[in-house]
């Protein structure tokens, strides 16, 4: 990984902007304070013409719809709004019938744009409806939690959730812009932007020691309010997945090293039926815990790694392991029937991101299922 996490100390002031290269599809990625204030000014450059739909969640459309719809208002630019409920389970074929729907009722174009003005479920949601509404139409990112702006809202990845599993349903659509206004994230409750902040922790973890070790020192500050420190990290992260979707759009490769901890993560989301007792965040958290626990037991891993990863998670006020919710979790085998699910694997076979040690992690293909079961069995009786 490039970008590596020396020199973080160093304040960033003002709007940084990041490039995702992706030649014709390129789009930049703007993360400062205040942003939502200068949206219209922003929109109004991509647009091909002042027309919009906005699709929020009932949280956001309370707490920052009203400015956004203001900026958009001062630069002529019409929008529409489709208030949806909060929650995992908005990613449904429901939900998403309801924003196809909204988008032609509206009489909006193909050459069009929408705006998906939320957290990772409306930015999954919006982009996929977008990626297959008139077979295709374009969709900018305002992203309004730590999570989405640090992790979903770039890269292209949209969809919606099913009975099988997380995010098996969608597409690689990338939007024309992403928005991360830093300012926003003050209104998240604690447990949203904690949640957010494992998907921080997720990139120094894969590929950026230094970076890790900048978080172990400025992460708190980071938490409670820090905008220099909060700015410098979402920007951070931003770079690191810049580089890696320009080199590997579709997940052929390099690109599934961001899914560190999500193999387990979204295993005991789907166990639990996405019912909110684990927020995606906090799910990944666990997962990148089990993950660096698994490497251990492999001998992958340097012993203490994993309680490094876990100490500092846990300091955070993020779970790390499953004792809270091991009576409703169904047994090990069951949860490797999931993970077999998983958009990683290949032929049948279990692939896992696992690590050498803290910002080397690596992709490992046809892992032992019988390992990963015992693994499970042994990690839930801790």
């Amino acid at each position: 990984m490039s970008d590596k996490g020396e020199g973080l100390e160093v304040a960033v002031c003002g709007t940084e902007t990041v490039r995702v290269a992706l030649g014709e599809r390129a789009y930049d990625i703007q993360i400062g304070e205040d942003l939502l204030d200068f949206a219209g000014e922003a929109l109004a450059e991509v647009l091909p013409r002042p027309r919009t739909l906005v699709v929020t969640d009932e949280n956001v459309a309370r707490l920052h719809l009203p400015a956004l719809l203001e900026s958009l208002e001062t630069f002529d630019i019409e929008a529409g709004t489709l208030v949806l409920p909060a929650g995992e389970a908005t990613k449904s074929f429901a939900r998403l019938q309801e924003v196809t729907d909204a988008i032609l009722a509206a009489e909006l174009e193909r050459s069009d744009l929408i705006v998906a003005f939320g957290g990772g479920v409306i930015g999954d949601l919006a982009g996929f409806a977008a990626a297959i509404t008139r077979r295709g139409m374009g969709f900018v990112q305002i992203p309004t939690t730590l999570l989405a702006q640090v992790d979903s809202s770039v890269g292209g990845k949209t969809g919606i959730n099913c009975r099988h599993g997380k995010n098996l349903i969608g597409a690689f659509h990338q939007p024309a812009l992403v928005l991360a206004d830093t300012a926003v994230l003050d209104t998240l409750p604690r447990r949203e932007l904690l949640a957010g902040y494992a998907e921080v922790v997720k990139y120094g973890l894969l590929g950026d020691a230094d970076f890790f070790g900048w978080l172990e020192e400025h992460g708190t500050a980071l938490l409670d309010g820090d905008m220099e420190a909060r700015q410098t990290a979402i920007a951070h992260c931003c770079r690191m997945k810049a580089d890696v979707v320009a080199a590997d759009e579709r997940e052929a490769g390099r690109r599934a090293l961001l899914n560190l901890g999500h193999t387990f993560g979204h295993a005991l989301e789907a166990a639990l039926g996405y019912d909110g007792t684990l927020l995606h965040g906090e799910a990944v958290a666990i997962g990148m815990v089990q993950a660096f626990r698994f490497s251990e037991q492999l001998g992958l891993c340097p012993e203490g790694e994993a309680d490094r990863v876990a100490a500092h998670l846990e300091a955070a006020g993020l779970p790390v392991d499953v004792r809270a919710i091991h009576n409703r979790l169904p047994g090990p085998e069951e949860l490797v029937a999931i993970m077999r699910q998983d958009k990683k694997a290949k032929g049948g076979r279990l692939v896992f991101i696992l690590a050498r040690g803290i910002g080397e992690a690596f992709i490992a293909e046809d892992v032992d299922a019988d390992a990963v079961t015992e693994f499970l069995r042994e990690d839930m009786e801790r």
